[in-house]
């Protein structure tokens, strides 16, 4: 169940940095952003690594460790997180999620050719409802658009991407970049799982700190190379203080998303990290609430999530233990595929 919480925590942690991230966005670049995401994701999980005597547990990992710490760092933090801001950045946060959802099914595939990892038909249905519940949230996305589509085109002076109505998206763009952040964001946790192989919650904070300083590494080189140095420094007041907030949301997000990964399969954690979506809606009416919309479909939607995060976290052996079947629906619910 710790495990379980954890994934949980890590979605809510997401959803509220995307929405954060989309405020940045309005007026910084991705460069920008991930120029201080990046490394302060590094510079916090050093010292989160100090302050609780896992520094040292870097050296004990492998080189063939570090190498797939190193690999989940570049999957996650460079091109996932690359591709997530063009998506954000043209399309927004609603239009993007609902093809960001299919991460989830890249994460399944890999995990169960390449770590051996199990399904059962408990998790099957519990998957189906992480998936199916921020698609019913999405379609408030949809209503929006069609409310809008008629709406008259009004002046770019003032903040043109901050509401509905006056950001214009570019949907060709952000719709490429939504689907190649599922690779990314889809491989990573099968590299943290390849890493750990079960090492303990000390551990997975290592290992975090191990792929944040190789993204950093890699940026540092981007930013440099691509004479972007000037670009980076230029980024004004109020969007460098969201990119910064976004920068401790995710540095959370990722600390607690690696120590349910050092509990709990990918197969497990990767759907409940996909409950992000719902609390990217949440948190975006929260912190832009004249320019969302909040109906009935959030709730079911977040009802029908919450029910497969509950469903996914139970061992199957106690299911079968508690309710009243015959023996062959007992075996049912133990069998795991493939």
């Amino acid at each position: 169940m710790l495990g379980a919480f954890l994934a949980l925590l890590s979605a809510g942690l997401f959803g509220f940095n995307n929405a954060v991230t989309r405020r940045g966005m309005v007026q910084g670049s991705v460069i920008q952003g991930m120029a201080i995401t990046v490394p302060m994701g590094a510079v916090l999980f050093a010292l989160v690594c100090l302050v609780t005597g896992n520094l040292g547990a870097v050296g004990g990992f492998s080189a063939q460790a570090l190498g797939w710490f190193a690999a989940a760092g570049f999957a996650h933090f460079v091109f996932g997180r690359y591709c997530n801001y063009r998506a954000i950045g043209a399309i927004g946060t609603n239009l993007s999620s609902p093809i960001q959802q299919w991460e989830v099914l890249v994460t399944l595939v890999l995990a169960i050719v390449f770590l051996g990892e199990k399904l059962t038909p408990i998790a099957m249905f519990a998957i189906a409802l992480l998936v199916l519940g921020p698609a019913i949230a999405a379609r408030i996305e949809q209503q929006r658009a069609a409310r809008s589509a008629g709406a008259k085109a009004v002046a770019e002076t003032v903040a043109p991407e901050v509401t509905s109505s006056k950001f214009q998206p570019r949907y060709r763009e952000g719709y490429t970049w939504a689907f190649l952040s599922i690779f990314g964001y889809g491989a990573s946790p099968i590299f943290i799982r390849a890493g750990l192989e079960n090492a303990g919650l000390g551990a997975s904070l290592a290992a975090g700190l191990v792929s944040y300083v190789a993204a950093t590494i890699i940026v540092a080189v981007w930013v440099v190379a691509g004479r972007q140095v000037e670009h980076v420094k230029a980024l004004d007041g109020e969007p460098r203080r969201w990119f910064a907030l976004a920068g401790v949301l995710v540095f959370l997000s990722q600390m607690v998303r690696y120590m349910a990964l050092a509990l709990l399969p990918a197969v497990i954690v990767a759907p409940i990290l996909r409950i992000q979506a719902l609390f990217r809606i949440y948190f975006s009416w929260l912190i832009s609430r004249e320019y969302e919309v909040f109906d009935r479909n959030v709730i079911i939607g977040t009802i029908v999530s919450m029910a497969g995060a509950i469903l996914i976290a139970l061992p199957p052996e106690m299911v079968a233990a508690l309710l009243p079947l015959p023996e062959w629906a007992r075996a049912a619910i133990v069998w795991r595929w493939p």
